[in-house]
């Protein structure tokens, strides 16, 4: 019978999670850790064996390893220390429980940005960097905290099994890099929580959104900020060309709710099938880029 925390691991398999280790590495420097334990308040520690550097890093690779129990990643972590006695899983997640998020919070700021440069193939479109955001729902453990924080889904046979976390990420949509995201729980919507990703958008960025993330103020804060954008909206919207143009888009305005005709917005549209799309480029109208 295997023990708790332990598992076999063949060699071929042991040799890719010391890749995985040392590409990480590469990426997460040790002065970054340090710098985000410093600035998180963790950098002054009394002598500990699972010290905030040594469990910041753990829980680092535990993102990599996601299939091995914690003490195995922990054995792989140290592997430069061999004969080191592995901590038992209980004080392995006392640890993980001093170091707390905020330092982990910190490297992601720290490290995470967009990595295509114009020599990336299909990272760019004219200059562009095409940039996407969306948002998923993700199950979380069955905890008190947790369902005070995030909440639960609701339906006709009673309440979820599990809180549910809602995530809105910032896409770099040529290299799949994750450059910022936003957090809340199942109650929140993905329109509420996008606004915190405003300021993490690249100037040179297109942004691209799906129909549930298209409101006239959305738009206009973006646009306010010198964004691009190329957005998808729900078919149900009235949309009256106000001139066409000759590759079969046209102009359209788009009003403020429960406004009249005052400060309206104007864009360039294309519609293709049964979906429509929107960009605007700068100060001036351009022509759709979609179609």
């Amino acid at each position: 019978m295997t023990r708790q925390g332990c598992c076999v691991v063949s060699t071929q398999d042991a040799g890719n999670f010391l890749d995985r280790l040392e590409g990480l590495s590469k990426v997460i420097l040790p002065e970054i850790m340090e710098q985000a334990l410093l600035e998180t308040g963790r950098g002054k520690q009394k002598a500990c064996r699972l010290s905030h550097p040594v469990m910041l890093w753990v829980v680092l690779a535990m993102g990599v390893l996601t299939h091995l129990p914690i003490r195995q990643v922990f054995k792989h972590a140290r592997r430069r220390r061999p004969g080191e006695k592995t901590p038992s899983r209980s004080n392995l997640c006392e640890g993980r429980q001093r170091l707390g998020v905020e330092p982990v919070r910190r490297v992601f700021d720290l490290v995470v940005r967009p990595l295509a440069t114009p020599q990336t193939p299909g990272a760019f479109y004219k200059g562009l960097r095409p940039m996407g955001i969306d948002g998923t729902v993700q199950d979380v453990p069955d905890t008190p905290a947790n369902a005070a924080r995030f909440g639960r889904s609701t339906g006709g046979r009673g309440d979820a099994a599990f809180p549910q976390v809602r995530k809105v990420s910032l896409v770099e949509l040529g290299t799949h890099v994750e450059v910022a995201m936003a957090i809340g729980g199942w109650h929140d919507s993905e329109q509420k929580l996008v606004g915190q990703l405003f300021d993490k958008i690249p100037a040179d960025a297109l942004l691209i959104e799906d129909r549930g993330f298209f409101s006239y103020e959305h738009w206009k804060t973006l646009d306010s900020q010198g964004v691009k954008l190329l957005l998808r909206v729900k078919s149900n919207m009235i949309l009256q060309p106000i001139q066409r143009l000759p590759d079969g888009s046209y102009f359209a305005k788009i009003y403020r709710r429960l406004m009249r005709a005052t400060r309206i917005a104007t864009a360039s549209w294309c519609e293709s099938s049964n979906t429509r799309w929107m960009i605007r480029n700068g100060p001036a109208m351009a022509r759709s880029i979609c179609c």
